[in-house]
């Protein structure tokens, strides 16, 4: 039975970006260059192409402004267009941005990247997360001499390369062989993953994980992973690509004063640009150069890896983090965002359906069906009111740019499509007011 929020959802249509998202897949596998950017993640006939952005707002082709969240996947935690940010961008490309020698700009890029990061001693730069989490993995085998890699089995995504794709629900073109390599290990606790080392003794080259994720580490679990790898002689490598400057300036690691031996840093980085950064300790790093005398790792030779407008984007960055307290900012829009949104579920009866989760400057949301299990028919429904309502939200991850007043105007779509949640859990069937098929996971075996 149709009712009057489904026959209003169904009014909000987007007919430019339909044909635009039409003649994506066409061309482009997936209809995207990043799976979680797939139209397959939105509601039916719902995934907006975007036309620009500024600030904390994007319009799509079809004319209809957005706050929105995540943006970039995280990566654009300043706002779209930054003036610091553009300002010097377009000085280095007037400059020259790509030389047959590195260039000084590599230089002061170094010296302000291990500045803010002290834990580190040495960094090199490239363009993605997926090269310098493949590349801390090479060299802690190198360094070690062992073949097998442990990863946290509850973290969702650390690199597009086989050792990672081939343990996911899409290993379709990664041999066994290089996936039997791989090994896991659960989220805070010690004593699992000190059985996998201890059964897979003097095999194991290195621990690697997000420092942290939607949760706080247990008390001393990070410490103690630390100790279990200097005991077990493998490296201990923090993905810090969402902690990093949105935990703190210096990522996780300079929260919690844990020091792994290598670190890998990106999205937030370059708010938006293509610049990401493998760190460590200098004994370990230097296996990648030309001052030491053992044998040589082919570490991050990349075209493109010091673009000097991606370094510039960086170095303004940090610098707009450090004199505008932009971590602070962060984590005080997350908690007025999370409260409202919190608030607005629990008065509409859904406030434990419509669970906010995550650090306040890295939250994300579940939807849960009628027995509490996550359900991605009543996440259509909920995205479907959001983009209705001006919110482009798959999570809630906040940017600096964004104001009190845009977070009001989201808690108000949030409350309006809550209303609707508590009809659909009334009524056990969300479909009606999905008005299309659900929204699909991102790591699937079949299409």
């Amino acid at each position: 039975m149709e009712t009057e929020e489904a026959r209003e959802a169904a009014e909000f249509t987007l007919p430019r970006s339909r044909l635009a998202n039409e003649r994506l897949h066409a061309m482009v596998p997936g209809g995207a260059h990043t799976y979680a950017k797939g139209d397959d993640q939105y509601p039916e006939d719902l995934a907006p192409v975007i036309s620009h952005g500024r600030g904390a707002h994007v319009w799509d082709v079809d004319g209809n402004r957005y706050v929105e969240y995540g943006s970039g996947l995280r990566s654009v935690s300043l706002g779209h267009a930054h003036p610091r940010v553009v300002e010097a961008v377009r000085r280095e490309l007037d400059r020259g941005s790509n030389f047959v020698r590195p260039s000084v700009v590599e230089v002061e890029a170094a010296e302000r990247f291990l500045a803010t990061v002290p834990t580190a001693e040495m960094v090199k730069f490239a363009k993605n997360g997926s090269d310098v989490t493949t590349a801390a993995v090479r060299l802690a085998r190198a360094v070690t001499g062992r073949v097998r890699v442990a990863i946290c089995g509850d973290h969702p995504f650390y690199s597009v390369d086989d050792w990672f794709i081939g343990t996911t629900p899409m290993p379709a073109g990664v041999p066994a062989a290089t996936t039997d390599l791989t090994v896991a290990f659960p989220y805070g606790d010690l004593a699992a993953t000190e059985d996998l080392l201890t059964r897979y003794r003097g095999e194991v080259a290195c621990l690697i994980l997000e420092p942290a994720t939607h949760s706080e580490p247990p008390p001393g679990y990070l410490a103690g992973l630390r100790e279990l790898a200097d005991r077990h002689g493998c490296l201990l490598v923090f993905d810090e690509m969402i902690t990093g400057f949105r935990w703190s300036e210096a990522g996780a690691q300079g929260l919690y004063g844990v020091v792994p031996d290598l670190s890998t840093f990106g999205k937030a980085l370059g708010n938006g640009c293509a610049v990401s950064a493998l760190a460590g300790r200098r004994e370990v790093m230097e296996r990648g150069g030309l001052r030491h005398s053992g044998e040589r790792v082919f570490l991050l030779s990349t075209t493109h890896g010091a673009e000097t407008h991606s370094l510039a984007a960086a170095m303004a960055v940090q610098t707009t983090y450090a004199e505008e307290g932009v971590t602070a900012r962060l984590h005080a829009l997350g908690e007025r965002l999370a409260a409202g949104v919190r608030e607005a579920a629990a008065v509409m009866g859904v406030g434990e359906h419509v669970v906010v989760r995550g650090r306040a400057s890295n939250l994300v949301f579940a939807t849960l069906d009628e027995h509490g299990r996550p359900s991605q028919e009543y996440r259509t429904l909920f995205l479907r009111r959001l983009l209705a309502g001006g919110v482009l939200a798959p999570s809630f991850v906040v940017s600096s740019a964004l104001t009190d007043a845009d977070v009001d105007h989201t808690v108000d779509v949030v409350a309006q499509a809550c209303a609707v949640y508590r009809k659909a859990l009334d009524a056990g069937d969300p479909a009606p007011w999905a008005a299309g098929r659900p929204v699909r996971p991102v790591f699937r075996r079949y299409v």
